[in-house]
C-alpha cells in the first residue's frame, strides 16, 4: 500500500482538533466559536476516513457522513441563534448569551 502513511493523517487530525479546541476556549465571538466547533468535527471526520481507508471498512465513511449531517444542523441552528442574538443586541459575544435567560 503506497501513499501517505496513516500517522500523517492522524497527526494532521490532532493538529486541526487542537487548533479548534484552542480557538473555542480562547475566542469570545460566537461565530468564531462555531467555526472552531466545525474545525474539530472535521478533524474527527479526517480520522474516521483515514482509519476506514486503512482498514478497508466502510464504517468510518458512514460515521463521517453522520457527523457532517450533525455539523450542518448545528451550523443552521447556531447561526439562527447568533442572528437572533444580534437582532436583540448589536453584539455577537459569548458573554451576551447570559442575558437570554428568563
Amino acid at each position: 500500500m503506497n501513499g501517505v502513511p496513516l500517522a500523517w493523517y492522524l497527526t494532521l487530525s490532532v493538529i486541526l482538533f487542537s487548533l479548534g479546541a484552542a480557538g473555542f476556549l480562547i475566542r469570545r465571538s460566537l461565530l468564531t466559536m462555531l467555526m472552531c466547533v466545525e474545525l474539530m468535527l472535521n478533524a474527527v471526520n479526517l480520522s474516521f476516513v483515514a482509519f476506514a481507508y486503512r482498514l478497508q471498512q466502510v464504517d468510518g465513511h458512514i460515521f463521517a457522513f453522520f457527523v457532517m449531517v450533525i455539523a450542518a444542523a448545528e451550523a443552521a441552528v447556531g447561526l439562527a441563534i447568533v442572528l437572533a442574538l444580534f437582532r436583540y443586541r448589536a453584539a455577537v459575544e459569548a458573554d451576551e448569551v447570559g442575558m437570554l435567560r428568563l
